[in-house]
């Protein structure tokens, strides 16, 4: 069980959470977060590069010249490599490069990496997010209060499509639902925002 301070939206401490140490307080892994970040890195990949080889560029299928007698270098097509224009070699296609590991094994990763944010001090328990509007300076007014910068991430729950519209033209913020929780969110955010209702849902969605 680990104990951490609660916040309200002036940065004024109102209380405090426990929260359950399978989840915030896991052993750090580093090798198994760095393996699940690079599959979701590459299952974000779109895998669209395409080159075209000696069979897809235009040209004649002819022989340039004969074989012998020309004291030249025989050549059997225009579309070859060797020449400008031609086919490119083992070039990249279209492919998939997604992959998935073991249920099990993702959220280990993440327990770790939630649980490593944690012990250097950068989650921050707010008690709710509420504001008197739908501005974008209101919610910028609300992260100076709170001395936030760099990547920040938000895990918020209920109705928060209000709060999206708020934060859309913020730079490098993100907000996501408990069930939207990445490992990576985590390892690149510099500082980490959990609303207090949310930690019952994320003990229970990641234990």
């Amino acid at each position: 069980m680990v104990t951490l301070p609660v916040v309200d939206t002036e940065n004024n401490q109102v209380g405090t959470v426990d929260c359950s140490g399978a989840v915030f307080c896991a052993p750090l892994d580093v090798s198994l977060v760095h393996q699940v970040v690079v599959m979701q890195r590459a299952c974000s990949r779109q895998g669209t590069a395409a080159t075209r080889g000696r069979g897809a560029v235009n040209g004649s299928g002819k022989k340039p010249w004969k074989q012998k007698h020309t004291g030249r270098a025989r050549s059997g097509s225009v579309r070859s490599p060797l020449w400008r224009h031609g086919g490119v070699v083992f070039g990249p296609q279209p492919r998939d490069y997604s992959y998935h590991l073991p249920r099990k094994v993702y959220r280990a990763a993440l327990r770790s990496a939630l649980s490593s944010k944690v012990l250097s001090g950068d989650v921050m328990i707010i008690s709710e997010l509420e504001f008197d509007g739908q501005k974008t300076r209101l919610f910028s007014q609300f992260l100076s209060r709170l001395g936030l910068s760099g990547h920040i991430l938000f895990v918020v729950g209920g109705e928060w499509s209000h709060l999206l519209r708020m934060t859309r033209n913020i730079k490098q913020l993100t907000m996501v639902p408990v069930s939207g929780l990445t490992v990576y969110d985590l390892v690149r955010a510099d500082k980490v925002v959990i609303v207090r209702s949310q930690i019952s849902k994320i003990q229970e969605f990641w234990a």
